[in-house]
């Protein structure tokens, strides 16, 4: 019997694009985490003038662009799904990095030590920030887009995509700052960043609709799937798609 046939018979669907779009989110994920937190960086823009933003605020928002193309197409539960497999991704890459900052450098390596805690040592309180916050932040998108839809009826997606990354980045931007920087920064540094990382990261989102339309409107057609979470237990702590 075909894998088809098997997938049919136990009452499963076999999408043609869902692990792509996993580990695209996956790969996004762990990129913006890993290498964005690396550096804050000031630009001048012309009406706002000075800017200082975590440089990763430019790419971590194309991961909750997936949880919503995920949540719009395929449902909540399977969007759950991709959302642990980026926090386990996360969880080892922190443990990886840790390890590798901690081991002893060879004589010949230890003028590069100083660049490789610099770019990898993120501290206990950064790390855990960066999990806990992606975590609660992406559910918290995930169940918001869900339920919209089902409010809204399908219709107006902009509505439940820029609705649900307000919500979902508000926590996750909050969550971060606070736990990673909270005591360490003074509290207007910490609340002007966070103002600015939300501008920012929202604005991509709200940037990003005409894309977000054109790839929810592609994979609905070829994946033959719009899925409406009337009966879906919103639980975080399931895998069952």
């Amino acid at each position: 019997m075909t894998r088809a046939a098997t997938a049919a018979l136990a009452g499963e669907r076999n999408f043609r694009y869902y692990d792509f779009i996993m580990a695209a989110y996956v790969c996004v994920l762990l990129c913006a985490n890993l290498i964005g937190p690396a550096k804050v960086t000031t630009v001048q823009l012309p009406v706002f003038g000075a800017v200082t933003f975590i440089a990763g605020v430019l790419f971590f928002p194309i991961s909750y662009l997936f949880g919503d193309i995920l949540t719009e197409v395929y449902g909540y539960a399977r969007d759950r799904r991709v959302v642990w497999a980026g926090f386990g991704a996360l969880a080892f890459a922190s443990a990886m990095a840790a390890t590798i900052v901690a081991l002893p450098p060879a004589k010949d390596w230890v003028s590069n030590q100083a660049a490789v805690e610099a770019i990898f040592g993120n501290t206990p309180r950064i790390i855990a920030g960066s999990i806990i916050a992606f975590w609660c932040g992406s559910f918290v998108n995930s169940y918001v887009l869900a339920k919209m839809k089902i409010w809204t009826g399908g219709r107006w997606l902009w509505t439940r995509t820029v609705g649900s990354t307000l919500c979902g980045e508000l926590v996750d931007t909050g969550l971060f700052l606070a736990i990673a920087f909270y005591g360490v920064w003074s509290t207007d540094k910490i609340i002007a960043i966070a103002w600015t990382q939300y501008i920012l990261k929202s604005g991509w989102e709200i940037l990003a609709t005409p894309l977000t339309y054109a790839v929810v409107g592609f994979l609905k057609r070829v994946e033959r799937e719009d899925f409406y979470d009337r009966d879906t237990n919103f639980t975080p702590f399931s895998l069952n798609a």
